[in-house]
């Protein structure tokens, strides 16, 4: 038999790498491995910077070599980094003794010592996690979700004013616009999107057990809490002041929370277009050469939707699992965030290849207002909210004579088909003044629609 041992387990890393690929840069290992590199080097900064152990400030050439060996950090230097560790056992320490080995050669053995000075592997760690999250989330996931975003919101644009029957609990309801509810998922998922982009990403730098112990006992003469605040807030993140060894994660378990939330709405999308095009409300473009079934030559499936709800339940499971185990912690450490937090990819991964596939999807239908007509056209017995609902205003009024509008009216419609005839024949019986059976005659299913058109202003 071949040997298969070198394909790829995942799918992320197979069938679906190409929309996946982007992330491999941020929260593959090797990406977790540079932004610790990245983080080791602007520490040994900040400490020469601050004189610590009679330390003087880098040279700008020296600054610039040191932060070449993070931007310039590729293939040569991820080999070289597992050399390390299949002697250390030990991933950060790996990432220690290479810099070590690069300050030789730079000129700069004599600070080797300040390598990883005072830090446990978790303040290099929970930064450099927190940096690859940060850039994974802003560089490649939000503009996944901004591509849905921005092609959901023109489609709503567009189909602002077709009508359609809405479904309450599934039965025929009171009309709307397709682009009206459209825009109801557009208005949600700005509103989330805002949110994620709120969240505080937090790091620590303060040692073992988060008091600086290692630090004062080394270099009392140090504002230690003054250095690891300009430092950790240089990194572009939010300083931490009280910890255990770990930073606590719950910016993760916020961030996490927020984008499984927009997750569900995504959700809740497809299902929707699903059954909008099961209806025939929504129409999907064939694209050539594809095929929708192995046996009905017919068929255009909505392999799309389908494909991005399945990823969106894989990703919520995997961010859910992350933000449960995220959230804790045993007394001051434990490694269960360790082995969890290497599947961020995972969980980030899945939801990529939802707004992949949904992005596609939504370029790939169109609708068709005749279908919308039609079905409006066969449910007059909507127009029974605006009957009752005139009769009541105009009894009020003092204008109307009627009782109980509500009753006489599902008397005519509950349960029965009602023809546009019907209904007028039953308006006229109302003894209503000119001005409301006016309305109600020149009302039909497809003109009660409110003010559905206008409020998709609201997303523009």
């Amino acid at each position: 038999m071949t040997d298969l041992a070198d394909q790829p387990l995942s799918p992320l890393d197979g069938r679906y790498r190409a929309a996946t690929a982007s992330l491999a840069a941020h929260l593959s290992e090797a990406g977790l491995n540079r932004a610790r590199v990245h983080v080791e080097v602007e520490w040994l900064i900040a400490l020469t910077d601050a004189g610590v152990a009679d330390t003087r400030p880098l040279e700008p050439g020296q600054r610039a070599a040191l932060r070449e060996l993070v931007t310039g950090f590729g293939a040569e230097e991820v080999a070289e980094l597992a050399r390390h560790e299949a002697v250390t056992r030990h991933d950060v320490k790996a990432v220690e003794y290479f810099l070590r080995d690069r300050l030789d050669a730079l000129g700069l053995g004599a600070l080797a010592e300040l390598v990883h000075f005072a830090c446990t592997s978790e303040d290099i760690n929970n930064l450099a996690v927190a940096l690859t999250v940060r850039s994974a989330v802003q560089e490649v996931w939000l503009p996944a979700f901004d591509a849905v975003l921005d092609r959901l919101r023109a489609l709503a644009i567009d189909w602002a004013d077709a009508p359609m029957l809405a479904r309450t609990h599934g039965q025929p309801a009171t009309p709307t616009t397709m682009g009206k509810e459209l825009a109801v998922f557009v208005h949600r998922l700005a509103r989330l999107r805002d949110r994620i982009l709120a969240v505080e990403i937090t790091g620590k730098a303060n040692g073992a057990s988060g008091d600086f112990a290692a630090h004062v006992v080394a270099a009392p003469d140090v504002d230690w809490e003054a250095l690891t605040s300009a430092f950790v807030t240089g990194l572009g993140l939010v300083w931490n002041p009280l910890t255990t060894q770990i930073e606590s994660h719950d910016w993760q378990v916020e961030l996490y929370g927020r984008i499984e939330h927009a997750g569900g709405v995504l959700h809740n999308l497809c299902t929707d277009v699903w059954m909008y095009i099961a209806e025939g409300y929504l129409i999907q473009v064939p694209q050539a050469g594809a095929t929708g079934s192995s046996t009905m030559p017919h068929k255009v499936n909505p392999i799309r939707f389908e494909n991005a709800e399945a990823n969106l339940e894989l990703a919520e499971g995997v961010l859910g699992t992350l933000r449960r185990t995220l959230v804790t912690s045993r007394w001051q450490r434990d490694l269960t965030d360790s082995t969890t937090q290497r599947n961020i990819g995972v969980g980030l991964g899945h939801g990529l290849v939802a707004l992949d596939n949904l992005r596609r999807g939504l370029h790939e239908i169109d609708l068709d207002r005749a279908r919308l007509l039609a079905d409006l056209e066969a449910n007059q017995e909507v127009l029974g909210e605006a009957i009752q609902t005139v009769v009541r205003a105009e009894i009020v009024a003092g204008r109307s004579a009627a009782t109980n509008p509500y009753e006489l009216v599902k008397a005519l419609t509950r349960g029965k088909r009602v023809t546009a005839e019907r209904l007028r024949e039953f308006v006229g019986e109302l003894g209503l003044e000119e001005a409301a059976a006016a309305r109600l005659a020149a009302l039909t299913p497809a003109t009660y629609t409110g003010l559905a058109e206008h409020l998709v202003d609201h997303v523009r």
